[in-house]
């Protein structure tokens, strides 16, 4: 149990012989953190989450000797010392043998919080450059790391597939808090289904020795830009399992973060450059399996802090925020697609196309094509500019149509061929512009469906009447010309059901994605 006096003791300036004028605590649901002038102190929590156990007061010296010894790996000049707390014999704490030790803490120096990356990036202070400078320093410490006997065992489908059954039955008792269930499922299935799928995958990267006594929490916050270099802090030192660890899980964990703070096109920079430097070319195959673990580690970590009893109420509510955000980028990369793909969103107007179409492009990263907007650029017109013409004239007569789709499957396939998944939202009413999609992606040997937008026409009424007064929406579908191409659609029978999904797109949103979702995934 954490010393009754220790938080008190500790945030006393004249506890610290260097006489700092202030000091702020920070607690993370493992530490307290007591940062005193130019110098940092961390102590551990006597918790037992399982996967880490500082219950006692050996494991907690121990483990601070640890976190010593593999910080300094990435940051030599960042950690100097392990120091003893002692209780004297007025029950007062003092610093090393004045007494019983009660507690052990780390040293560190204080970092020049203004250099820290995350804060860099918020400034746009870091760019390419940065990245590939941590991509290089990260493979460069990879390729020195211990591996071999005991760290590969632990990189392991074996230690993979225990890590994943953790994590699942670790964070049910939050599923309807900060995950939902339909996540929980989806993920789960997605994670088991990639192991059995690239299981010799897996045991080769072992053979390898992929396998390496890695850091274990790479995310922004643990890096910091300075003057005399990049420092890499604050290692995962409680756990062998989760330190030990593919070298592509690394990787994957601070691209996930980046993704994850809104930088995912230097997420892909850094992704790039550590391939260039290792010639690793099976992590792209590996990426979005290990982002997916990260962010569901994330998730559940941050969800234990709802359980902290020392945790403040806004507080526990900021974490309950950030864990559903976390476990909705993890659902997001379980629903993302190895085998890039086109998705034909078909329909009448009013049937919630575009909405769901963007939704599904996001999850599934995909490049997304509407032909509103589409058409009006080749005609040099603002998306937003009203045609009110009748069905079939102006500038949606038969032949700008046809040479719509035309465009659009042209863009289409470029971005195929590019390796990204294609959405196309048009409202495909004829079978012969469908089965020529389907063709394009049966040439460029790629996975084809077509999702089917169907509705009630009160809800297409309402939807189109909101819509005509969105002055920035591009569709200039309106209720008077839905009758007429309500009969000009040609239905679809000519797709199996594996690649035709009809979707009631009456439901939210939500549900209309994850039918969609499901439904592809149990296909490729």
């Amino acid at each position: 149990m954490t010393h009754a006096k220790l938080i008190e003791t500790m945030t006393n300036p004249r506890f610290y012989p260097h006489g700092p004028e202030k000091v702020d605590l920070i607690q993370t649901h493992i530490s307290f953190i007591f940062i005193a002038g130019d110098y940092v102190y961390k102590v551990k929590k006597a918790v037992n989450f399982g996967f880490l156990d500082f219950s006692t007061l050996e494991k907690r010296e121990y483990y601070c000797r640890e976190e010593l010894r593999l910080n300094r790996r990435l940051a030599p000049s960042i950690y100097l010392e392990v120091l003893g707390i002692s209780e004297n014999e007025q029950g007062d704490l003092a610093w090393g043998n004045g007494g019983p030790v009660v507690d052990y803490c780390v040293k560190m120096k204080k970092l020049p919080q203004d250099r820290m990356l995350k804060q860099l990036l918020a400034e746009g202070k870091a760019g390419d450059a940065v990245m590939m400078e941590i991509a290089q320093k990260l493979a460069a410490f990879h390729n020195a790391a211990d591996t071999g006997g005991k760290i590969d065992e632990c990189g392991g489908i074996e230690t993979i597939r225990f890590n994943h059954d953790e994590n699942f039955a670790q964070t049910a008792r939050y599923i309807r808090d900060t995950i939902r269930p339909h996540q929980y499922e989806f993920i789960k299935a997605y994670i088991y289904g990639f192991m059995d799928k690239h299981g010799a995958l897996l045991s080769d990267r072992v053979a390898a020795h992929k396998i390496r006594d890695c850091h274990g929490d790479l995310h922004l916050e643990h890096i910091c830009v300075a003057a005399d270099g990049i420092a890499v802090f604050d290692c995962i030192e409680f756990n062998e399992r989760f330190r030990y660890a593919d070298v592509a899980a690394e990787v994957a964990f601070l691209a996930m973060d980046l993704d994850f703070n809104g930088y995912a096109h230097l997420a892909e920079t850094f992704v790039s450059a550590y391939v260039a430097a290792t010639d690793d070319l099976a992590i792209p195959t590996l990426l979005n399996f290990y982002k997916c673990y990260y962010a569901y580690v994330r998730g559940k970590v941050t969800s234990f802090r709802l359980d902290d009893q020392a945790v403040s109420r806004e507080d526990k509510q900021d974490a309950r925020k950030t864990a559903r955000k976390y476990f909705d980028l993890a659902y997001t990369y379980a629903a993302r697609l190895e085998t890039p793909t086109l998705i034909l969103m078909a329909g009448l107007m009013g049937t919630g196309k575009s909405a769901l179409g963007r939704r599904i492009a996001l999850h599934i990263g995909a490049h997304m094509i509407r032909t509103d907007v589409l058409r009006k650029e080749m005609l040099e017109i603002e998306p937003s500019e009203r045609h009110p013409d009748a069905f079939g004239k102006g500038i949606y007569s038969d032949d700008m149509s046809q040479r719509t789709y035309d465009k659009a499957l042209e863009a289409a396939r470029e971005k195929l061929c590019e390796g990204k998944s294609v959405v196309i939202d048009a409202s495909f009413k004829k079978r012969a512009e469908r089965r020529r999609a389907c063709e394009t992606a049966k040439i460029l040997d790629r996975p084809f469906f077509i999702v089917e937008c169907r509705c009630p026409d009160a809800v297409v009424k309402e939807r189109l009447e909101r819509r005509a007064k969105n002055k920035a929406e591009a569709s200039d579908g309106r209720w008077e010309i839905y009758a007429a191409q309500k009969k000009d659609f040609d239905e679809i029978t000519e797709f199996p059901d594996s690649v035709h999904a009809v979707i009631d797109t009456s439901q939210t949103l939500q549900e209309c994605s994850h039918q969609v979702l499901e439904h592809i995934k149990k296909q490729v």
